[in-house]
């Protein structure tokens, strides 16, 4: 299953205002949807999983790092059970996440803290090449309130790559074996 880089798709809810922000970076992949059933609370639900142990690992020593300068960890943690009964309604959160808008094919998740503000968006479009494909796109951006922001942010943002194509990759394939049965 092939990710890929890209720029912030201009289809998103984010893109009009993607100059304010200090960071973005963009994955897509592709999952076949032959039954067109795969939504965007689908898509959620199963990048929202708990992902592997090297991911929990360092969010666990993220969370106990973050703690000692006050800033925001999540108050539980999510659960696959918990999740499936979630409703991705603007307002709620889920772990760390804030669900701030949502859309018929797009959810935007993030936080507002003292050294920096993000926003999370899964975007689920048709493919252009094929009626039984989807595409799923995840674009963070990120606004450093502060300077405490850029450099927390600094050593974050490589395992913030490497997170987010792992996970865009383990939802993919978890997508494509619950919906071509």
């Amino acid at each position: 299953m092939k990710i890929v880089k890209i720029k912030i798709p201009e289809s998103s809810i984010l893109y009009p205002n993607r100059n304010q922000y200090n960071y973005i970076d963009s994955y897509e992949g592709a999952v076949k949807d032959k039954n067109n059933t795969i939504g965007i609370d689908d898509v959620a639900k199963a990048f929202l999983k708990p992902g592997p142990k090297w991911v929990d690992t360092l969010f666990t020593l993220r969370n106990k790092i973050v703690s000692l300068f006050g800033l925001k960890t999540p108050n539980e943690r999510m659960d696959a059970k918990r999740l499936d009964s979630f409703k991705f309604e603007p307002g709620e959160r889920v772990g760390l996440f804030k669900v701030f808008s949502r859309t018929t094919n797009e959810l935007i998740l993030g936080e507002d803290d003292n050294h920096l503000n993000f926003r999370v968006s899964l975007l689920l479009e048709e493919s252009k090449n094929d009626t039984s494909t989807k595409m799923v796109t995840v674009t963070t951006l990120v606004i450093y309130n502060n300077w405490f922001g850029r450099l927390y942010f600094f050593p974050v943002k490589p395992f913030h790559k490497l997170i987010v194509q792992s996970g865009l990759k383990i939802s993919l394939k978890e997508l494509e074996l619950n919906f071509q049965k």
